[in-house]
C-alpha cells in the first residue's frame, strides 16, 4: 500500500466513523424510536459481553473441555450461585475470581 493509499484509506475510515456517530446530532429534532426497539436496546451491552466471554468460559484452545478439573466451569457456577443467593454484581466477580484463583493457584489446575 502506498503513502497516497493509505491517507486515503485513513481518511475514509474517518469519515465513516465521525458520519455513523453523529448521526443522531446531526438531526434538528428527536428521531423517534418505537417503543420495542427502546425495549430492546436495554439488552444489547449484556448480549455483547456473553457473545464475548462465553466461548472463553466455555472452550479451551477451540473445542469444550472433556474433564471436570476445568477452573473456569467452577469459577462460572460459583459466580452463578454467589448472583442468585445475594443479587450483587461486585461479589460475583468476587466469588469466581476467588475460586479461579484457588484452584489454579492452589491446586495447580
Amino acid at each position: 500500500m502506498s503513502f497516497v493509499e493509505g491517507v486515503v484509506a485513513i481518511a475514509g475510515l474517518v469519515a465513516i466513523t465521525v458520519l455513523t456517530r453523529g448521526f443522531f446530532f446531526l438531526s434538528q429534532r428527536e428521531l423517534p424510536f418505537p417503543q420495542r426497539l427502546k425495549d430492546s436496546l436495554r439488552y444489547a451491552p449484556l448480549a455483547a459481553v456473553v457473545a464475548v466471554v462465553a466461548p472463553e468460559l466455555f472452550t479451551q484452545q477451540g473445542e469444550l473441555p472433556t474433564t471436570w478439573r476445568e477452573p473456569r466451569l467452577w469459577a462460572v457456577a460459583a459466580s452463578a450461585a454467589w448472583y442468585f443467593w445475594r443479587r450483587d454484581i461486585l461479589g460475583t466477580i468476587v466469588a469466581g475470581m476467588v475460586v479461579l484463583l484457588g484452584l489454579r493457584l492452589g491446586l495447580g489446575w
